[in-house]
């Protein structure tokens, strides 16, 4: 295994456009593994399949083709509640464990970002952060997301959307949402997009130098 940086924290903390500028920078591919479980509950509501059936989500999952991270209603409202829904499912995640470990191994390294690379899926990762912000924050971060692509949807709502998932996340029995023991916190609520990352720079490059 290369040099892995892994990228956690719960919705909207800015995790994901953090670990992207980190790919960029290090020339290193990133997988962004919530999409995975966005594209798996997509393709269950595209059948209409019950997101809360185990075993149909399971087949969703090892029937998944990574093209499929492309289509535009990933990234939506619905397809975010559908993801959180289809990763408490044990055989989801075993379905999408070997994908990501696959990613994750490749030379020179990888950037992962989710919920559980730096404790599940590359617990060895030599870089680990946990980004996070107030439940507000990152409320209003997604809500500007949303109405600007579109999407008829109140603040209020999309609050108590980010409070549910993290209850959902981080309460699961199986690889629940957690900061590992030896990643370093991020919170962003009170800084711009170029100074978590600068701030995720100077974390990765202490590990680099380690």
């Amino acid at each position: 295994m290369g040099f892995v940086i892994a990228v956690d924290g719960p919705a909207a903390s800015g995790k994901g456009t953090i670990a992207s500028r980190l790919a960029a920078h290090y020339g290193l591919p990133m997988l962004d593994t919530g999409l995975l479980y966005r594209a798996v509950g997509v393709r269950l509501l595209d059948v209409g399949g019950d997101l809360d059936d185990a075993a149909a989500a399971e087949a969703s999952a090892r029937g998944l083709d990574l093209s499929e991270l492309e289509k535009p209603e990933v990234r939506t409202r619905a397809a975010g509640e559908a993801a959180s829904r289809v990763a408490v499912h044990p055989g989801v995640r075993a379905a999408l464990f070997e994908l990501q470990r696959t990613f994750a191994a490749q030379e020179p390294g990888a950037v992962l970002d989710g919920r559980d690379i730096g404790t599940v899926i590359a617990p060895e990762a030599p870089a680990k952060l946990y980004v996070t912000a107030s439940a507000e924050v990152r409320a209003d971060r997604r809500w500007k997301q949303l109405t600007g692509q579109g999407e008829n949807v109140t603040f209020d709502e999309i609050l108590a959307d980010i409070r549910k998932r993290d209850e959902r996340d981080g309460g699961r029995k199986d690889a629940p949402m957690a900061q590992a023991v030896d990643a370093v916190l991020l919170d962003t609520s009170e800084m711009t997009i170029s100074q978590a990352f600068d701030a995720a720079l100077r974390i990765v490059e202490t590990a680099r130098a380690r």
